[in-house]
């Protein structure tokens, strides 16, 4: 955290402007530069008109692994918390200027990407492995890391990788959902579940992102709402990482996610005020020791 706010300290000196949210609210379709280099290349005239629609901004949070195996464990536990890291971290109610309906609508646009999903649980990293090759093969891609995935094992960093979550204006929810993330690959770790199946994952995915905190999940074997799933979780984490950042979780269910603040700023100050805001909340101090 402290890297990411001397980060953002160095593009406020600097006199840049930037924004933490899923989607730029107000881009046009189209309105769309991409970074120039080979990968890009490639994505460009892989994915053509998909990626030139609006660029979207996720919180991808890495956890480090001591070895293959623990990342698999780590892999297929997280896998049953990804929804509940969609709503908590919803932050992109706007798409081309346009209320969509969803709190995050970046993820329904990412999902338009092929390789983008919660993909399933692995017995053992030799079933990874296999299934990699396979579909790097079937796809004519390059490695794994064209692989999209909501949660991945990254073995090249030697990590596990949640990559669900909207960008944030707050740095305050990126420590929350940092430390949330910690904490249940942790648990997860120590105390294997069975897997969830992915149709069910799903789901609820498409669901966190529509509702947002007001949403129902599945957990456990049933639906739940958010803010119920959300303490289990912080329960669950606590009993590994005992941090002041997973405070920050009910600071979100109780005053909102970006999604709600951002249509409560946008109903106040219209959308001038509205990308005005984030680009004030994203630059600023952070309000947190």
């Amino acid at each position: 955290m402290d890297h990411l706010v001397r980060l953002r300290a160095a593009i406020r000196e600097a006199g840049g402007a930037a924004i933490g949210s899923g989607l730029h609210p107000a881009a046009e379709f189209g309105d769309v530069v991409h970074v120039p280099g080979e990968r890009y290349a490639a994505i460009v005239a892989m994915l053509r008109g998909l990626i030139t629609r609006t660029p979207t901004a996720a919180t991808h949070v890495h956890v480090g692994m001591p070895d293959p195996a623990t990342a698999i464990l780590a892999y297929n536990g997280l896998r049953r918390h990804l929804p509940l890291l969609q709503a908590l971290s919803a932050n992109s109610p706007f798409w081309f200027g346009k209320d969509s309906g969803f709190d995050s609508a970046r993820a329904q646009l990412f999902r338009a990407y092929p390789r983008s999903e919660i993909a399933r649980a692995f017995r053992g990293f030799p079933d990874y492995e296999r299934t990699i090759e396979a579909i790097v093969a079937g796809a004519e891609i390059a490695d794994y890391t064209f692989l999209w995935w909501d949660v991945r094992p990254h073995p090249l960093l030697g990590t596990v990788e949640v990559r669900a979550m909207d960008a944030q204006s707050d740095p305050r929810a990126v420590a929350a959902l940092a430390a949330l993330v910690h904490g249940l690959a942790l648990n997860e770790v120590a105390n294997p579940a069975p897997a969830v199946d992915s149709g069910v994952l799903m789901e609820s995915s498409f669901r966190a992102a529509r509702d947002g905190l007001r949403a129902t999940i599945w957990f456990d074997g049933a639906l739940y709402p958010v803010a119920d799933v959300a303490r289990r979780a912080v329960a669950l984490a606590r009993r590994h990482l005992d941090v002041p950042a997973l405070d920050e979780v009910e600071r979100i269910l109780v005053d909102g996610n970006g999604a709600d603040r951002q249509r409560a700023i946008h109903a106040r100050e219209g959308m001038e005020g509205l990308i005005a805001a984030l680009a004030a909340d994203t630059l600023a101090p952070p309000a947190y020791a």
